[in-house]
């Protein structure tokens, strides 16, 4: 005789169909924000060696052509090279970038000499952190470095900056004369400026 309590269980739905392995709804939940990747910075690290060589060229090739200007020209006598848009002519630069405070009384020496090396040893530890992939970045780093280096030689040994480039126009129009260490940090700035408008926001877009 069957047991009355089995009469009473609710109906049991056996489905032997096979199941899929996976199933999908035909929309993703993953948000947006996983679904694009952020690249990892890498930065220059040990390889920022071979951009404190590159400022060490401009180190070299500046204090190598001031002393040719003052070994072979005469305080501001001035030589032609091309005529009439450059000559060599020795000058001596006491202040900073076009003689600004040049007759200060001295103590402006201590004062560029002092930024100077704030500025190189900020450029040095920099170019450590620099992205790896920046090279316009680097470049332009490592050129203003050896610029303020190499005038900043020029003021502790001699209390000036030797300068001999002398671009002009005739009688009509005279640059300041300026050195290789002046067209270094010039350059160099020029590049980082690049770097800054152009290529920087390319670097830290996401990547899907």
């Amino acid at each position: 005789m069957p047991n009355s309590s089995e009469n009473n269980l609710p109906p049991v739905d056996v489905d032997n169909s096979p199941k899929p392995a996976h199933a999908t709804t035909g929309s993703s939940t993953t948000p947006r924000s996983r679904l694009t990747k952020t690249p990892k910075m890498i930065t220059n690290g040990s390889r920022a060696f071979m951009w404190y060589l590159l400022a060490l060229v401009v180190v070299i090739i500046d204090q190598w052509t001031k002393w040719l200007a003052e070994t072979n020209l005469t305080f501001h006598e001035p030589v032609p090279v091309i005529e009439p848009f450059l000559n060599w002519t020795l000058a001596y630069n006491y202040g900073a970038a076009f003689s600004f405070l040049a007759d200060a009384g001295g103590w402006q020496k201590w004062f560029f000499s002092g930024l100077a090396l704030v500025m190189a040893l900020f450029l040095i530890v920099y170019l450590i952190k620099a992205p790896r992939k920046a090279t316009l970045l680097s470049v332009g780093l490592a050129m203003v470095l050896g610029g303020a280096v190499g005038n900043l030689i020029d003021r502790l040994l001699h209390g000036h900056v030797i300068d001999f480039i002398h671009v002009h126009n005739a009688d009509v129009w005279h640059y300041p004369i300026f050195n290789i260490a002046d067209m270094g940090i010039s350059i160099g700035v020029a590049l980082i400026v690049i770097d800054m408008l152009f290529l920087e926001k390319k670097r830290e877009m996401p990547q899907s």
